[in-house]
């Protein structure tokens, strides 16, 4: 039996949805739950999974759904360690797959497909007392006053830490980005933010639009999550993985993502063996 912490939610279905394509196009319901299908994600899409896809997923397939968020590199790092058993992975940066790929990582993963981006922007409490000033000056001097408490994720195991490093290096900030009194848990980071134990903290903006926290922008662009996603090969469920997958990348899954503040890749932009890319998904996932 596998052992799983779930943060995630047990949806099951009265209706079907066609192939699981997210068209909107119902059918008879099921005539037996299936699934469960393990899906374990970015922790930057906590609320995106269990608040949408994962529910409406299993609403319209018939499948159960039952996710869990956490740091991309944390995680892979768990399933080339079979501590973690999963059908589908989303890594917030494409560079998280190569360390599952090619027979030294267990082959885990032959392809993925990036379908969205978000830009890292800071996140800030509109009662802190430090935000005014982040309303009117800029926010390298800001984040650098004394007592000012900015919450980051850990660059070991979370690409948005290292995004975060890089943006406080550029920025002339290398003495906050070297501390580390202030890294959380990715999937910790917004509640820590609302309840006032952060002044600010790095987040991507698809993070920050659901729950309506002010930002300030962080230049480059360039430094963004790009998210991806793929079947693993050695999913328990491989049907259970297509039919997310294509919820996911289909109608339904892109509405709640473009709604969400993300940016789509449209078309997914397909890495790895292309060839292995499963059949029922080519319509959601153009392999040339």
């Amino acid at each position: 039996m596998r052992s799983w912490r779930v943060v995630g939610v047990l949806a099951v279905a009265g209706l079907a949805l066609a192939g699981c394509t997210g068209s909107g196009a119902n059918t008879a319901a099921p005539s037996a739950n299936r699934g469960p299908v393990h899906v374990l994600y970015a922790g930057s899409l906590v609320n995106l999974m269990e608040r949408d896809i994962g529910p409406k997923f299993a609403s319209a397939s018939g499948f159960q759904y039952q996710g869990e968020g956490g740091g991309s590199d944390a995680l892979a790092n768990e399933i080339k360690g079979k501590v973690k058993q999963a059908d589908v992975f989303i890594s917030a940066s494409p560079a998280t797959n190569s360390t599952l790929e090619g027979a030294a990582n267990g082959n885990e993963v032959s392809w993925f497909a990036t379908f969205a981006s978000s830009p890292l922007v800071i996140g800030y409490n509109p009662n802190s007392k430090f935000a005014a000033d982040l309303k009117s000056k800029p926010w390298q001097q800001v984040l650098a006053e004394p007592g000012f408490r900015l919450g980051r994720t850990d660059p070991t195991t979370d690409p948005k830490g290292k995004l975060a490093v890089q943006a406080l290096d550029q920025s002339g900030l290398s003495k906050l980005a070297s501390d580390q009194a202030e890294v959380f848990p990715e999937t910790e980071l917004v509640g820590r933010l609302q309840s006032g134990q952060l002044d600010a903290g790095f987040f991507y903006s698809a993070e920050a639009t659901p729950d309506k926290i002010p930002t300030i922008a962080v230049p480059p662009e360039s430094l963004a999550a790009n998210y991806t996603v793929t079947v693993l090969n050695n999913a328990p469920d491989q049907a259970g993985a297509v039919a997310f997958v294509n919820y996911l990348l289909g109608h339904d899954g892109t509405s709640a993502l473009t709604a969400n503040g993300f940016r789509l890749t449209s078309p997914p932009k397909v890495s790895g063996a292309a060839n292995t890319v499963p059949a029922a998904l080519h319509p959601q996932i153009p392999v040339s």
